[in-house]
C-alpha cells in the first residue's frame, strides 16, 4: 500500500488502486499521475476569464486542462472532465515542451503564458511543475486556477514558478466544505502561503441557501483583510449546473449586498456572472 501525499485526502492506495481524484494511481508502489500530459481542453482565453482583473489586464493566455479533481462540487461547471477518469474522457497527449512551444507561438496573438485551469490542475502536479519550469525559461507567465486544496510541501516546490493564481474560496464554513468533500483549513493555509509569493485573486461562487449569508461573507472578508485588504475578491453568480440543476440562479441583489459587505474590509471587490 502507498499513500498519496498531494492533498488533504492522503489516500491509502493498494497496488493498482486509483485515488479519490480519479487521476492518481499506485503503480508498483509509486503514486503516479494518470493525467500527466493528457489535455482535454486548450484555448487562448482573455485573462479576465480566469478571472484575473489585476494581472496583465486585456491580455490573453493559453489555457489548458486535463481531468480529475479532489473535490466533488455538485454545482461544477466542468464536471464532464473534473469527475472523469482516463477511460471515460477524450484527451490528447502534449509534452511540457509541446505546450511551451505552443504558448511561444501564440505570443504574437497577445499570449503572455500558460494558465492551468478547467479541471483541478494540481491533480497533475508533476505536469504543471514541469511545464511551469520550462515556461519560465521562455519568460512566459504561469497562472493557476485552483481550488487551493493541496498540501504545503508540493505547493512550496511549485510557488517559485507561479506568477498568478485565482483560488476558489468556495465558502467560509467547514460544513459547506464537507458537502464538497473538501477542507476549509487546507484552503486557508494554501492562500496564506501563496499571497505573499505571487499575485493572488480569490473567487467565491454564491449559492442560495448554501453560502449566501451576510454573516459568512463578513467573516470571509475580515479574514482576507487580515492577510491583505488589497487582495481582489470576485463574488460570482451561481447558475444551475450538474447535480444542482433544480435550483434557482443567485438573485443579483444578493450578490450586490454581499459585495457591499465585503467592501467594508476589502479594497478590490468584483461582482461576476451577472
Amino acid at each position: 500500500m502507498s499513500q498519496c501525499n498531494l492533498c488533504f485526502h492522503q489516500c491509502q492506495l493498494n497496488e493498482g488502486q486509483v485515488g479519490f481524484c480519479r487521476a492518481r494511481k499506485n503503480v508498483n508502489g509509486i503514486v503516479i499521475p494518470l493525467n500527466y500530459g493528457k489535455i482535454t481542453s486548450l484555448a487562448l482565453d482573455p485573462i479576465e476569464k480566469k478571472p484575473l482583473r489585476q494581472f496583465y489586464p486585456k491580455s490573453k493566455i493559453l489555457s489548458i486542462g486535463s481531468f480529475g479533481c479532489n473535490l466533488r462540487c455538485p454545482f461544477c461547471q466542468n464536471f464532464e472532465i473534473s469527475i472523469s477518469d482516463e477511460v471515460s474522457v477524450h484527451s490528447i497527449f502534449m509534452s511540457p515542451a509541446e505546450i511551451v512551444k505552443k504558448a511561444v507561438e501564440l505570443i504574437e496573438e497577445g499570449n503572455i503564458g500558460i494558465a492551468y485551469t478547467y479541471n483541478e490542475p494540481l491533480i497533475a502536479y508533476e505536469y504543471v511543475l514541469d511545464c511551469a519550469r520550462l515556461a519560465h525559461e521562455q519568460s512566459l507567465k504561469n497562472v493557476l486556477v485552483t481550488n487551493g486544496s493541496i498540501s504545503e510541501k508540493p505547493l512550496s516546490e511549485l510557488l517559485p514558478y507561479i506568477d498568478a493564481m485565482n483560488i476558489d474560496l468556495k465558502g467560509f464554513t467547514e460544513a459547506f466544505y464537507r458537502k464538497l468533500n473538501g477542507d476549509l483549513q487546507t484552503v486557508k493555509r494554501f492562500i496564506e502561503l501563496s499571497y505573499t509569493e505571487c499575485h493572488v485573486e480569490l473567487t467565491t461562487l454564491i449559492i442560495p441557501g448554501e453560502n449566501d449569508s451576510e454573516t459568512e461573507m463578513e467573516a470571509e472578508a475580515k479574514w482576507i483583510a487580515d492577510l491583505d485588504p488589497s487582495i481582489p475578491l470576485h463574488i460570482t453568480r451561481f447558475f444551475p449546473r450538474y447535480q444542482w440543476i433544480d435550483r434557482e440562479p443567485t438573485p443579483k441583489e444578493v450578490l450586490f449586498r454581499l459585495a457591499d459587505i465585503a467592501r467594508k474590509y476589502l479594497v478590490n471587490v468584483y461582482v461576476g456572472n451577472i
